[in-house]
């Protein structure tokens, strides 16, 4: 059929043909307001977890203000920053006997030392780091602290461990800076038990033993040869000093470097900061593990601080002890080897390079060479080598 200009009508829309269009698109749209409902819960719920979990490592962290507030007493006879952006970070490993935790470590039942002592300088271009030992038995001049009770001590001449005896941490700052003219700028405690958690986190550390271990005391036995220690072992490990070595906290100090060094490795690997299940349970560990001045309190200043770390290759990591010698008057002591520890104080003072040789050692330099040598190499060792080189 035809109208009147001859031209065949236009056929009628097919109405179940409209209809099945409409409700095709009707569910498309309903799907994407249910995909896109479905994404903000999933995000709104990963961002929380995210926040609960920043939260808990956050509030893992205890801060030490009874420190600041005593430093901050003694500001004017404190050294001054000499080169701007580089840090200096005293890291102190507690030998507390008053926890629950730690009583087996120690008889004592109310007081504390510090077992480990580390001045961790980071240079201001973050090309390096280097961490020097200070051994607990040095013999310096410790000044007037107050203690616990409010009651303050005499300046007096005595082993270095016993700072953090008589005022903890803000007496053991000061005693450093007394002695090296290093202005510290922050500071880290570290207990015997969140050590363990930290390496049990990471899967332990490698360590590689020339003799056999069987040291009841540091709990430690052990074959020789090449073993991963966690926890237990590894805590042993680094405090042992009856059985490793000839004895000395000198020997157990390059030991603690050694486990260190691998540690940093171990931590630096794709393996644990690039796999959150196993970053997790370290950032816990280490958080739960540490006291801090108010400026590394939180996870954001710690974040801050090992970004700013992570661009230091591990051979530029070092590891060296405060030239030393057995005391004139006790051979059970130590006294500083001069003028070696002076130099290098002072290159760490003004961001200068260290440089560190297993096989040198500032006693075997003449004394003149540390004023007319321009790069002294200090006895150390670094992070590349791990503990098995």
């Amino acid at each position: 059929m035809t109208d009147s200009a001859g031209t065949p009508p236009e056929p009628e829309a097919d109405s179940t043909e409209s209809t099945d269009s409409a409700d095709s698109a009707k569910r498309k749209r309903y799907w994407l307001r249910w995909t896109a409902l479905g994404a903000s819960v999933v995000l709104l719920a990963a961002a929380g977890v995210g926040w609960w979990l920043y939260r808990k490592l956050d509030g893992n962290i205890t801060t030490d203000t009874t420190a600041a507030a005593e430093l901050e007493r003694y500001e004017k006879e404190r050294p001054t920053s000499v080169v701007k952006g580089a840090q200096n970070i005293l890291v102190i490993g507690s030998d507390t006997r008053s926890g629950s935790v730690n009583t087996k470590y120690g008889r004592d039942g109310d007081t504390q030392r510090s077992d480990t002592t580390i001045l961790v300088h980071l240079a201001a271009d973050r090309g390096s780091a280097t961490a020097m030992s200070i051994p607990r038995d040095l013999m310096v001049t410790i000044p007037g602290c107050r203690k616990a009770d409010g009651t303050r001590t005499r300046e007096q001449w005595a082993q270095f461990n016993s700072a953090f005896g008589f005022g903890g941490a803000a007496c053991t700052i000061r005693t450093v800076e007394k002695m090296t003219g290093i202005r510290i700028d922050h500071h880290m405690i570290v207990d015997f038990h969140g050590f363990k958690k930290m390496i049990d986190a990471v899967d332990g550390v490698e360590v590689c033993l020339k003799k056999p271990v069987n040291d009841a005391d540091a709990r430690l036995k052990l074959p020789a040869g090449r073993h991963t220690l966690r926890g237990e072992q590894a805590l042993g490990f680094v405090r042992a000093r009856k059985t490793l070595g000839d004895g000395s906290d000198t020997e157990r100090m390059e030991r603690q470097q050694q486990f260190l060094g691998a540690l940093v490795n171990k931590v630096q690997s794709n393996g644990v900061l690039l796999n959150p299940t196993k970053l997790y349970p370290v950032l816990d560990a280490a958080t739960k593990a540490l006291t801090t001045d108010p400026g590394l309190d939180s996870l954001r200043d710690l974040y801050e601080l090992a970004r700013s770390m992570r661009s230091v290759p591990t051979e530029k990591v070092q590891f060296l002890t405060v030239p030393r010698k057995p005391y004139a008057w006790n051979p059970n002591r130590d006294e500083l080897v001069q003028p070696a520890a002076d130099a290098l104080f002072k290159r760490l003072r003004e961001d200068t390079p260290v440089e560190v040789d297993p096989e040198g050692g500032a006693g075997r330099r003449p004394a003149g060479a540390w004023n007319s040598t321009p790069s002294p190499t200090f006895s150390g060792r670094n992070a590349a080598e791990g503990a098995c080189a």
